[in-house]
């Protein structure tokens, strides 16, 4: 269930319980497995709404968890990890908004910039958190291999930007301008509570995949949307 969407109260329901019921599936999947054929690492993803939205503050894996509808429900859905087997290393993987050519958020702002109708949402001032496609899927490489890699860590790029920097970015990058702001209220007009997905933000560092010596490929915005429009559709 996406979260982009609006946020009626069993759709509420349904972002939790499809994050969740998954997880306890496969936790109850690994406790219930023998010894001998137990996995030894659980690799688990949430997402960096459990610390709430700031527009001043600065969170990183130490960070207290928000108190809004998004943080609550990662709150679950970790603690649902947290019930795999002790025996089990796990790494939570809190990650931010993902960036790839074909899917997620750019799938969505492309066509509005080509079509010269692209530009910030609500105010451009949230902070974004964002990760290229490559670096998360390295990352949860990385989770799966190496030992050291438990606990929570933050699956954002070292640099995360205002959401207004990341439309400039990527107007630039696509020759068009951004120009078009989308105003609150008619993203809440459409989308209700929803519309705090995009008109929020927060500022989230990795400091846990810096201290491991995890590689950032693309840590800058304008190199990510650079390469990933490089690519051949």
């Amino acid at each position: 269930m996406p979260i982009s969407t609006r946020w009626s109260p069993e759709i509420k329901k349904e972002i939790k319980r499809s994050r969740i019921r998954v997880t306890s599936k496969v936790v109850d999947l690994i406790n219930d497995s023998p010894d001998k054929i137990r996995p030894s690492v659980l690799v688990s993803a949430t997402a960096v709404g459990y610390y709430g939205s700031s527009e001043t503050q600065v969170f990183n894996e130490q960070s207290p968890s928000g108190n809004d509808y998004l943080a609550e429900v990662c709150r679950e859905w970790e603690a649902t990890a947290l019930g795999v087997n002790k025996k089990v290393r796990l790494a939570l993987i809190r990650i931010g908004v993902v960036l790839g050519k074909d899917g997620g958020a750019l799938a969505k702002m492309i066509p509005l910039f080509m079509m010269f109708a692209g530009g910030p949402l609500g105010s451009g001032r949230q902070w974004f958190s964002w990760i290229h496609l490559d670096d998360i899927v390295n990352l949860i490489y990385e989770a799966l291999c190496n030992p050291s890699y438990k606990g929570v860590i933050n699956g954002t790029a070292p640099n995360p930007v205002r959401l207004g920097e990341m439309c400039d970015q990527l107007g630039s990058v696509l020759g068009r301008p951004s120009w078009l702001p989308v105003p609150d209220l008619a993203l809440k007009a459409v989308l209700g509570e929803g519309a705090n997905v995009v008109l929020e933000g927060q500022k989230v560092l990795p400091a846990r995949a810096k201290e491991l010596g995890f590689t950032f490929r693309y840590p800058y915005v304008k190199d990510a949307l650079r390469a990933i429009m490089s690519q051949s559709s």
